[in-house]
C-alpha cells in the first residue's frame, strides 16, 4: 500500500498515536507523518505510507495553514492552555488598528525563539523533557516566514486568528510574541491545522472513521503522483530514464533552466510514471531522489 493518507486528527491524542493506529492495521508498512500536531490541537495530519515515505522530505517543506484562538493577559509555561499559569496582567486598550499593526509586524520573515516545551533536542535530549525537570536552557532564535496573518477580537481577552506560515513555525511562540507585543502576555487556547501545502482538511478522513476505513481496506490514498502534482514535471525518453536509474546526472543538462531557487521538479517516464525528483542547485539541476 503506497500513498498519502489525509487524517483529520481530533484533540486529545498525539500524532504518534494516529500513526500507531494505521501501522497496527497495515502491519509492516513504513509510515510517517508530515509535521507533528500537539495533542491539544486538531486538524490535518498527512501520513506517508509505503513508497510515499520517499517523498516525505519534500512534502515536509510545504507551507501550513492554521486557525485558532489566543487568550490575552495570561502567560503559561507551555505557551498554551495545557500549561501552568505563570503570570496574569491587565488587558491593554486595543482596537482594529492595533490588530492591523500587529499583523503587519509579524508578517514576512521574523526571528522566533522555539519554546522549551518542544521536541528540539539539546545534547540528544528533547527540550520538553528538560522543561519537565525544571531545567530551562537558552534557545537560538531562528527565522520563520509568516505568509498571512489575520487577527480578530471575539472578546476583550480573546483573539481569533488565521495563519499561513513556513515549516518550523511554532504557533504557540507566535501567540506568546503577540501577547508580548501588546504588553499583557498571551497563550494559545485552540489550534486547528487546515492545510499542508496542497492538502486540505476538507479532504481528510475524520479520525473517528479511520478504523472503519482500515477494516474495509478502502483507505482513500493519494498516489505519489497526486501528492506531487503541484510540482512541475518533465517527461524523459526511455534512454534518459535508464541513465537516471543508474544515477547519471548528465541527462539533466537538457532540462530548461529555472529562475526559482531550489525548485524541485518531477522527472517522468514516457508512460507518466514518476522516476525521480531533481532540484535546482547552484545553477544546475541535481538528482535528489530516484524512485
Amino acid at each position: 500500500m503506497n500513498g498519502v493518507l489525509l487524517v483529520d486528527k481530533v484533540e486529545g491524542i498525539t500524532s504518534t498515536a494516529v500513526v500507531r493506529v494505521v501501522k497496527k492495521s497495515l502491519g509492516g508498512e513504513k509510515i510517517g507523518h508530515l509535521g507533528t500536531l500537539d495533542p491539544f490541537a486538531s486538524g490535518l495530519l498527512p501520513l506517508c505510507i509505503g513508497e510515499a515515505t520517499k517523498i516525505a522530505q519534500f512534502l515536509l517543506l510545504e507551507r501550513k495553514q492554521y486557525t485558532g484562538t489566543i487568550r490575552l493577559g495570561v502567560e503559561t509555561d507551555t505557551l498554551d492552555a495545557t500549561g501552568k499559569v505563570l503570570r496574569e496582567a491587565p488587558l491593554p486598550a486595543y482596537g482594529p488598528e492595533v490588530l492591523r499593526e500587529l499583523e503587519c509586524r509579524f508578517r514576512g520573515t521574523y526571528w522566533q525563539t522555539p519554546p522549551m516545551y518542544s521536541a528540539i533536542k539539546r545534547q540528544g535530549v528533547p527540550l520538553y523533557k528538560l522543561a519537565r525537570r525544571g531545567i530551562h536552557v537558552e534557545r537560538v532564535p531562528r527565522p520563520v516566514v509568516i505568509e498571512a496573518l489575520t487577527l480578530t477580537a471575539v472578546a476583550d481577552d480573546t483573539l481569533q486568528f488565521f495563519l499561513s506560515c513556513s515549516k518550523g513555525t511554532y504557533v504557540r511562540s507566535l501567540a506568546a510574541d503577540i501577547g508580548a507585543a501588546l504588553g499583557c502576555g498571551a497563550h494559545l487556547v485552540t489550534l486547528r491545522r487546515t492545510a499542508v501545502g496542497p492538502f486540505t482538511v476538507a479532504d481528510a478522513v475524520p479520525f473517528s472513521l479511520l478504523d472503519e476505513y482500515l477494516q474495509r481496506g478502502t483507505l482513500p490514498l493519494l498516489s505519489v503522483a497526486q501528492a506531487l502534482s503541484h510540482y512541475r514535471a518533465f517527461s524523459l525518453s526511455r534512454e534518459a530514464v535508464a541513465r537516471i536509474r543508474q544515477g547519471q546526472q548528465g541527462v539533466l543538462r537538457a532540462l530548461p533552466a529555472t529562475k526559482e531557487p531550489r525548485e524541485v521538479v518531477q522527472l517522468l517516464a514516457p508512460d507518466g510514471a514518476l522516476v525521480a525528483l531533481a532540484e535546482w542547485q547552484q545553477g544546475k539541476w541535481q538528482l535528489v531522489r530516484v524512485l
